[in-house]
């Protein structure tokens, strides 16, 4: 099973224009990501990552529903440790 998670475009680096790359922001954890993908993403949205690569863009607040989800699950892991 695969799991892809949604983060914001925060920066776009076009230096390359045979590989572009994108930083994006996990709920905070910043990572360099491969949008090459999606020639149509831009610094404001929401896409889905898996293993370092942009998969699609995805609707904000769908976004920071499952981001909220995340958080939830971790706050009930911290109870249970």
């Amino acid at each position: 099973m695969c799991l892809a998670v949604p983060g914001k475009i925060i920066s776009i680096n076009s230096n390359n224009s045979e590989f572009r790359t994108a930083k994006v922001s996990f709920g905070g954890a910043v990572k360099e990501i491969n949008i090459q993908w999606l020639p149509e993403a831009k610094t404001g949205n929401y896409i889905l990552a898996h293993v370092g690569t942009a998969l699609s863009i995805v609707d904000e607040e769908e976004a920071e529903e499952v981001l909220k989800t995340f958080e939830e699950f971790e706050d009930m892991q911290k109870d249970l440790d």
